[in-house]
């Protein structure tokens, strides 16, 4: 019982980290335009996410059972507690770094390393893909769910916000600057709000999804029998054969209030980087960035896909100063932002499996 609290305390420590790390995602572009001040985009921020963490459970729903066999696997909660440290210990170093990197990514990458670690080196544990035989988007497993969205995603957002940019300079290009800026800095805080909802309902639903895959262990394995009447919220059934796992009530809201809280806190490296660093912003840009980048997200999370905030926002603002000129983007910047996203779950699944392989060998020499 001390173990899966501990689980369910550090996930929630991961979706606290989330939600500064990816508070940037939602503000940055509000705040480098001067709409709003950071402490106004961070509580519009933080009140958005946990009304977004709140709408739907699709995404985590496939977290909790379409990227891992928990058949083939014993998902105990120390290795979930090791794929959430991975997963923490990427998201630390390149929040330090103020390198925008997918904690979506990084709780995915985390999750598979340590289940192929604690399978025994049985690669065949991760659901690599199991296709709709409706449409392909419906698909299940790692191909479907994560790689295909990760290059489509961040395309997506670019080629929209590109787009986006391109008629809003052909639908205003006789307007007077002074006008065009103030109307933008009004739409931009509905935007933002927009982009806020977004991240709430794909980013905040990750941690749903660990935390009702690690109670459905412990229920599968009798972990959660004699408790007191009062815990048994704690019992999480298996769901039925072709259905998905339901979330909890209570799940919902303690993540949701827990991302909100994280966002509160801010990420000032991250939204310096996503606001000034890569492209000088003005409130139309910001408009167009997010409008574009809340669009795909909502795609995405009706179909129960974890795409990434972050590379969906940064594509966006890039297709947005594209739609400019092409120098307008400071590419060294995007190059090592890239880099960031390339490595994000090679490096978090690495970690959580050098964390379960090390359990395993300390139990081993303790027996």
């Amino acid at each position: 019982m001390t173990l899966l609290l501990t689980v369910i305390v550090v996930a929630l420590v991961f979706e606290f980290i989330n939600g500064f790390h990816d508070t940037a995602n939602s503000i940055a572009t509000v705040v480098s335009t001067k709409v709003l001040t950071p402490r106004q985009a961070i509580m519009l921020a933080a009140g958005t996410n946990l009304l977004g963490a709140l709408w739907g459970t699709a995404v985590a729903k496939t977290i909790s059972s379409g990227l891992v066999d928990a058949k083939a696997v014993s998902l105990t909660s120390a290795v979930i507690i090791c794929a959430l440290l991975g997963a923490i210990i990427w998201n630390l170093i390149t929040w330090w770094a103020g390198l925008p990197s997918s904690s979506s990514h990084a709780l995915i990458g985390g999750l598979c390393g340590s289940a192929v670690a604690a399978s025994g080196n049985n690669w065949n544990v991760i659901i690599w893909a199991q296709p709709s035989h409706q449409h392909w988007w419906l698909g299940k497993g790692l191909l479907w769910k994560v790689i295909v969205p990760m290059v489509t995603s961040p395309l997506a957002g670019l080629i929209l916000g590109f787009c986006v940019m391109a008629l809003l300079y052909l639908a205003l290009r006789n307007s007077r600057p002074a006008r065009v800026n103030r109307f933008f800095g009004t739409a931009q805080m509905f935007s933002a709000g927009a982009m806020g909802v977004m991240h709430g309902t794909n980013d905040a639903q990750k941690t749903m999804g660990i935390i009702a895959l690690t109670l459905l262990a412990s229920t599968q394995a009798g972990q959660l029998e004699g408790l007191p009447s009062w815990l048994a919220f704690l019992h999480t059934p298996a769901p039925a054969p072709g259905k998905d796992m339901e979330i909890a009530v209570w799940i919902k809201i303690v993540c949701a209030l827990t991302m909100a809280s994280g966002t509160a806190v801010g990420g000032w490296r991250i939204i310096k980087t996503l606001g000034h660093k890569m492209v000088k912003l003005h409130p139309i840009n910001g408009f167009a960035a997010e409008a574009s980048s809340a669009t795909v997200i909502l795609a995405a999370s009706q179909l129960g896909i974890p795409v990434s905030t972050t590379h969906n926002i940064s594509a966006a603002i890039m297709g947005v100063g594209a739609a400019r000129r092409l120098n307008a983007i400071k590419w060294t910047v995007v190059e090592r932002m890239v880099w960031a996203w390339i490595l994000t779950i090679p490096v978090t699944a690495g970690l959580a499996y050098v964390l379960v392989r090390g359990l395993i060998a300390m139990g081993a020499r303790m027996h």
